[in-house]
């Protein structure tokens, strides 16, 4: 994987979840001809990426189309693990320029893609990672955890009864 990618104009630009509600694994997807880009996200960083984008395509005006096809292209394994994320909007490209940073030890060198996307592929990731992390298991009532299908220890009554539905 080289150390800089630039990808100015991804056809693809998506995020997918592998494995079952409870211990899904995030991935965020770009591809730009034969350059595939696979990063392992966090859901928080998903929730919150989704949160910027959407408030730059809100700011920009609805995009006229929004890509259908978003579904993750089969990968053996991911690139690396997403640390850093920056977004902005450069108006002269009216592209969204989004920057990943590898996330890496103390004293090691990240690799970086730099991602242009057009304000309708912003949208549409915007959309998909928010339903995304909604599919996922519903949050406790009292605490605010998400609730396993397997039982749920609240903080909030020390364990010694169930949370209200």
């Amino acid at each position: 994987m080289p150390d800089e990618l630039d990808l100015p104009a991804p056809e693809r630009f998506t995020i997918g979840t592998e494995g079952p509600v409870g211990q899904r694994l995030f991935l965020l997807q770009c591809r730009q001809g034969a350059q595939l880009l696979t990063v392992k996200i966090e859901k928080q960083q998903v929730a919150v990426l989704a949160s910027y984008l959407a408030r730059i395509v809100r700011e920009l005006g609805s995009p006229e189309t929004l890509a259908d096809d978003l579904d993750l292209e089969e990968v053996a394994d991911f690139d690396w693990i997403c640390g850093k994320i920056g977004v902005s909007y450069d108006e002269d490209l009216n592209r969204v320029m989004v920057v990943l940073e590898e996330l890496v030890e103390e004293g090691e060198d990240p690799s970086v893609a730099n991602v242009a996307v057009t304000p309708e592929q912003a949208g549409r990731f915007a959309v998909r990672a928010t339903s995304l992390i909604e599919a996922g298991r519903p949050a406790c009532p009292l605490c605010g955890l998400p609730l396993d299908p397997s039982g749920h220890i609240c903080p909030r009554t020390n364990g010694h009864r169930p949370p209200v539905t």
